[in-house]
């Protein structure tokens, strides 16, 4: 199998810890410009034509994109350790807390990243107020993050998973809009420096 990816992108990252959490590493990894354009090709979009990465190209030839989508095959084909839940409750509770990180804190400051930034002017309109708002509403993420990993000791409750992956992700690449943890922030935090100890946080 092959995964059409650019390394530094969150979801592309998301997809390599997930991986790297499963131990899971016979993929081949093909590395593409998303800023001189190579997701916007033809050939490309003939895999995805939403021209979104990662992709990935399975043995039978066939594509799957959206990087929650490649995460839940490989759930499905490698169970342990899970990652999104075992129990229809804790299935649920991970589903809900990964789904607050997505849409309330790593689009905000994709859009942020995208809108501020200008990186991707040759094939959108940026609109830096947008951009501007968007990185307002992702900073306010933190601090519920915050209040809510005072009595939690992972994102969706004592295990590990995937909620914590993608709000990890998240925070790295909020670097590129100057987004950082404060330090009045502890239990994000802590959280924070325990999740990047792992080895998968270099994956």
């Amino acid at each position: 199998m092959k995964i059409f990816e650019e390394k530094i992108a969150p979801n592309a990252r998301r997809v390599r810890m997930f991986l790297a959490e499963k131990s899971i590493s016979d993929i081949e990894y093909v590395q593409l410009d998303l800023q001189k354009g190579d997701n916007v090709s033809k050939e490309f979009k003939q895999m995805n034509p939403l021209a979104k990465i990662p992709v990935m190209e399975l043995e039978d030839g066939s594509y799957l994109s959206e990087s929650v989508a490649i995460c839940r095959y490989f759930e499905a084909v490698k169970p342990s350790p899970s990652l999104m839940g075992e129990s229809p409750l804790q299935q649920a509770n991970i589903e809900m807390w990964q789904r607050r990180c997505e849409l309330y804190f790593m689009n905000l400051i994709g859009m942020g990243f995208q809108h501020c930034s200008g990186f991707f002017a040759d094939r959108m309109t940026p609109v830096p107020v947008w951009g501007q708002e968007c990185v307002k509403d992702a900073s306010k993420f933190m601090p519920l993050l915050n209040d809510h990993l005072a009595n939690s000791e992972y994102i969706a409750g004592d295990t590990f998973s995937i909620a914590d992956i993608t709000a990890f992700v998240s925070i790295d690449f909020a670097r590129v809009i100057k987004l950082r943890i404060g330090d009045e922030y502890t239990h994000l935090l802590r959280w924070y420096k325990q999740v990047n100890s792992r080895p998968s946080a270099r994956a």
